[in-house]
């Protein structure tokens, strides 16, 4: 019997319907057997098989988690290496080992998921947001970013993969094992090769 794909998107803040959509189209696409559900409560962080982290403030994201228990449960599947997490702006930022401006390090208790250092809304405030078009590794055509208050990843290292840059020089995408961390906000266009790629790396593994 197969089993039934559950992928959970984090129902604290940001674009939490959008991702749910988009990952059902994937599904579909790739003709996976799978739900989607917004997850709230830290004891439904045990069953899911991937988790995707939206945008929103990462202060008030991560104040949220740990003061639910969610934070405790997540950290504890990233130690067990059995929950793939994808992280968008925000969530990017949750990711991540270290912060450029986290010296409180209980203003923003980072899940220390990734090799990489981000800098917290690189590009300014929610005027200075844009669309822009990325060459993606492994994707046959460019990729439209939707970039709102976006982080950009300062620094990368160990077994960390660059997958896409700005300007040649502004990384906005990585991967790390089946961790995948993004500047921008895929759940915002009607490509879902994201949302295709995740479920690739982390799950069915055709990559």
């Amino acid at each position: 019997m197969v089993k039934t794909l559950l992928a959970g998107v984090l129902g604290v803040q940001g674009d939490v319907s959008e991702h749910v959509f988009s990952m059902k189209n994937a599904l579909k696409e790739k003709n996976v057997d799978g739900r989607v559900v917004v997850v709230k409560q830290k004891k439904e962080i045990d069953n899911l098989d991937i988790l995707i982290i939206p945008g929103g403030e990462s202060t008030t994201i991560s104040k949220i988690l740990y003061k639910s228990g969610i934070y405790d449960r997540v950290v504890r599947r990233i130690e067990n290496d059995d929950l793939p997490i994808m992280g968008t702006c925000a969530g990017c930022v949750l990711l991540a080992k270290e912060l450029t401006d986290n010296e409180n390090e209980e203003e923003v208790r980072l899940l220390h998921a990734m090799d990489i250092k981000v800098e917290r809304n690189a590009f300014g405030r929610q005027r200075e947001s844009f669309e822009k078009k990325i060459e993606f590794k492994g994707f046959d055509y460019p990729y439209n970013a939707v970039f709102i208050r976006a982080p950009i990843i300062r620094k990368t290292w160990g077994r960390c993969e660059i997958l896409a840059k700005i300007n040649k020089e502004m990384v906005v995408a990585v991967r790390q094992n089946r961790f995948l961390a993004l500047s921008f906000h895929p759940e915002l266009t009607n490509d879902v090769r994201i949302h295709k790629y995740f479920l690739d790396m982390s799950i069915l593994r055709y990559r």
